[in-house]
Formats: C-alpha cells, structure tokens, sequence
C-alpha cells in the first residue's frame, strides 16, 4: 500500500512520518508555505525521544502524482470544514488500469468529528473512519511534534458505517508497526461520537484563557459535554465513555511536552494561533446544536460556543484572549436564556 496524507499538518505529518519511518510507501499533500519546506528540507518529526528529518515526497494534489495507483489509500487528515473541497479534488483522479480514486480507493477519514464519512461516502465507495487519539502540533512550516510515548497515539479503525474487510485490517496492521496502537473495530463510529464529547472542550480551549483557573475552565467544558451526552442520548447514539477509553489507552501513551514544539492547545487552538481564518468548530459544538435542533433538545452553551470560535477565527483573534471570567458569564446568560 501507499498511503497519500492529504494534509500533512499535525496528525496527519505525525501518522504520515510513522508510515514513513517503519518503512511504508508515503507521500504527504499540503500547500503553501509547509509544502515549501517539506519540498526544500522533508519533514521534521519532533518526539518526546526523536528528532527526526524526513525525505518524504510532498505534492500539492492529485495533479502531480498523475495516475494514482491501485493500491494507493487516501488517508484525509484536513479539518472538517475543507473535507467537501478537497474530496472533490481528488475523487476524479484516474487510477492505473482504468477507472477513478472514488470509485476504487479507499479513503480513511483521519479527523474529528463525525460528518467526514458522511461526506466522503457520497462521493466514494469505500470509507473508513478513524478516530483519533494523538496529541500533536503544527505551528511551523515543515515540522509537526508528537507529544505522546511509547505510542504516539490510539488510532481506532473499522469501516463506514460499519464492519470490518481486508483492507482495512491491513492498514491496522501498518498503523500498529508504526507507534501507533490502532483496534480495528466494527463500530469505529460509536468511537468517533465518544472523541466528538471529549473534542467540545476545543472551542473553551480556543477562545478562553483556561491557563488562568484550571477548575473553572473544566468545569466550563464539562457543561459543554453534559450538553452533548444529554443530546447524544436523546438521538440514540451510542457512544464510547471515558472509562472504556481509559481502560484502552491504559500507560501506552503518556503526554510530554517537546521544548521544540511548546502544545498551547489543541487543533482548534492551533488553527487560531496559525491565524487560518476558519475553525473546525462547527463540526465539533456544532454537531451537538445539530442534533440537538433535530432532536428537541436545548444546547445553548455548545450553540455560544460555536458563535464565539467562529467570531474569534473570523476576526483573526488570538486564541486564548477572552479571559475566562467573562466566558463563565455568557455561559451562565446563555444557560438562564435556555431555561
């Protein structure tokens, strides 16, 4: 197999330079700047134990490989809001032997949230899901850090909507020889909903100052999550809890940060401090409003949150700026307009 990373930012430079370094066939997709670099220097792949430099070929889209190979896998690691887009890109490129990437590749929706598989599948005839647990960082062209040890992170596999075929087995395997622990699952989508709850602290993260009251700070995502298990609940679908990935994730990956790569926060966060003028949030709080609004069930926390981080990515704002005394406030207005 070769695995062609369409965004090679922080996840998808992580999993793309493992593929890489145990030996996988890798190409990596990215624009601007950071293809520049990777072009000019490879990657650079910071770890707790590692600083690694490499020589991965790095295009901008399909155009530059010209037809892709039948055994290529299409692993989608761009926020959620450009999946449409670049889906569209790619799913008309031929394919060796006849035929195109949407009709005969995989796709592995290397992302969070939940409506990627969705879109994917009604373009393309094979989707995976893949959820993802890997701390990691892209604030610099040509260098992402992965922050975990041993493992670099938990990536859980199974096909979309379900089930579990040949294909996606061997890119578990290809996944677990590479510092990664990746469970093929036959309801990789019970697993993608339970990250969905735990990803509803981005927008707090992304906007807040948490670093000035940590409590506080859990305790405003913890409403945000209740939100989101009431909502959840109430549409009937399953989730995984904290415990049972807790008990998955067990000592194999241990966070540490990389004086290299300092983490201010997660992919919501980073997409503000890149200053890229959208944020994933929609697809994260979002979701919950979504279902919510379909299911007659109030989330005005969740709703205020997606407002904010919207303002905040369209205004250019620096993540982190709304001190946290004044987002407990809106989150106290807008659960007493709800009530």
């Amino acid at each position: 197999m070769r695995y062609i990373i369409i965004g090679a930012g922080a996840v998808g430079g992580t999993i793309g330079g493992r593929l890489a370094e145990s030996g996988r066939d890798v190409v990596l997709v990215a624009r601007g700047a950071h293809l520049e670099a990777l072009r000019r220097d490879g990657l650079r792949l910071l770890t707790p134990d590692s600083d690694l430099r490499l020589p991965i070929p790095a295009v901008a889209g399909p155009q530059e490989l010209g037809e892709l190979r039948r055994d290529d896998v299409l692993v989608l690691c761009v926020k959620s809001q450009d999946t449409a887009g670049v889906l569209n890109q790619w799913a008309q490129a031929p394919v060796a032997g006849g035929g195109t990437a949407a009709e005969l590749l995989p796709v592995v929706c290397a992302q969070n949230g939940v409506e990627n598989e969705r879109t994917a599948l009604r373009l393309f005839q094979n989707v995976y899901g893949l959820c993802v647990w890997l701390p990691s960082v892209h604030l610099e062209p040509g260098v992402v850090a992965a922050n975990c040890t041993p493992q670099s992170g938990i990536l859980t596999v199974g096909r979309y909507p379900d089930g579990v075929d040949d294909v996606i087995k061997q890119i578990g395997h290809d996944l677990g020889e590479s510092r990664f622990d990746a469970p093929v699952v036959d309801d990789v989508m019970r697993w993608k909903y339970g990250k969905l709850l735990s990803n509803l602290g981005n927008a707090i993260e992304a906007v807040g100052d948490v670093a000035a009251d940590d409590d506080l700070a859990e305790r405003l995502i913890e409403v945000c999550r209740q939100e989101g298990i009431r909502v959840l609940n109430a549409a009937g679908i399953p989730f995984v809890g904290s415990a049972e990935r807790d008990a998955v994730q067990g000592d194999r990956m241990t966070f540490t940060e990389i004086a290299a790569a300092p983490r201010g926060g997660g992919s919501s966060w980073q997409s503000l401090a890149r200053g890229t003028g959208s944020i994933e949030t929609d697809y994260l709080s979002g979701e919950i409003s979504l279902i919510g609004r379909t299911h007659g069930v109030p989330t005005p926390v969740n709703a205020l949150m997606q407002r904010l981080s919207a303002q905040f990515a369209a205004e250019g704002r620096a993540p982190g700026s709304l001190p946290l005394t004044e987002l407990a406030a809106l989150v106290e207005q807008a659960q007493g307009s709800a009530g």
